[in-house]
């Protein structure tokens, strides 16, 4: 069995066999107390680019501020083996002292002794952006994954901060913006991916 934290409700960890979704309002994975290997993709919008919220934005947010999730993810993660998931560049990697992984791919040590991190693209396993994705796993087999630029096009923010930001997009071709659902969602190719590594998780050395 895997535990899925902190998924999309009736996404694509739901109805598959071996697999408990978390997801909200359902269940709160920050609850999560074992004992299965752990796939989690606690939430990032106030650990990404846009964590205030944007000029537009009419509450004050503060960087981080996300309840715990990632924490009790990362911590999950440690405890029980498994593979955590967060955007490229993501602001909690710093806060919690983990190594930045290069763009260009591959594992390193994550600083802490425990773990594992890289950076993926989600478009080489079917997401219609590149979505260049940082992963954390402890006590699981490294797999060897596609990495580098997966040449997808599709933009992950919404609209364009200036005339020229749409001047390049328009030269590049990087034209089409994706709604938050389809910016969010985890390929199919790319969830049995995680799960496969979260499969070969070692419990006798999470323990």
């Amino acid at each position: 069995m895997i535990a899925a934290l902190y998924v999309m409700p009736g996404g694509p960890y739901y109805g598959l066999a071996e697999v408990q979704p978390w997801g909200l309002p359902e269940r709160d994975a920050r609850e999560y107390a074992g004992p299965w290997p752990v796939v989690a993709h606690p939430p990032c919008e106030r650990w990404g680019r846009y964590w205030s919220g944007g000029p537009s934005a009419k509450v004050r947010r503060k960087k981080g501020d996300d309840g715990g999730c990632f924490l009790a993810a990362l911590l999950a993660v440690r405890r029980w083996g498994g593979v955590l998931e967060h955007p490229e560049a993501s602001w909690a990697w710093r806060f919690h002292g983990l190594v930045c992984p290069p763009r260009s791919g591959g594992w390193v040590a994550a600083g802490d002794g425990i773990g594992w991190t890289c950076c993926v693209e989600q478009g080489h396993y079917g997401h219609r952006a590149r979505k260049a994705t940082w992963l954390y796993a402890a006590h699981v087999d490294l797999p060897s994954l596609k990495w580098g630029s997966s040449g997808r096009r599709a933009r992950l923010d919404d609209g364009f901060h200036s005339a020229a930001a749409l001047r390049r997009a328009v030269k590049t071709g990087i034209c089409q913006s994706l709604s938050h659902r389809q910016r969010s969602a985890t390929p199919p190719a790319f969830r049995d991916t995680l799960l496969g590594i979260a499969r070969t998780a070692r419990l006798a050395e999470a323990a």
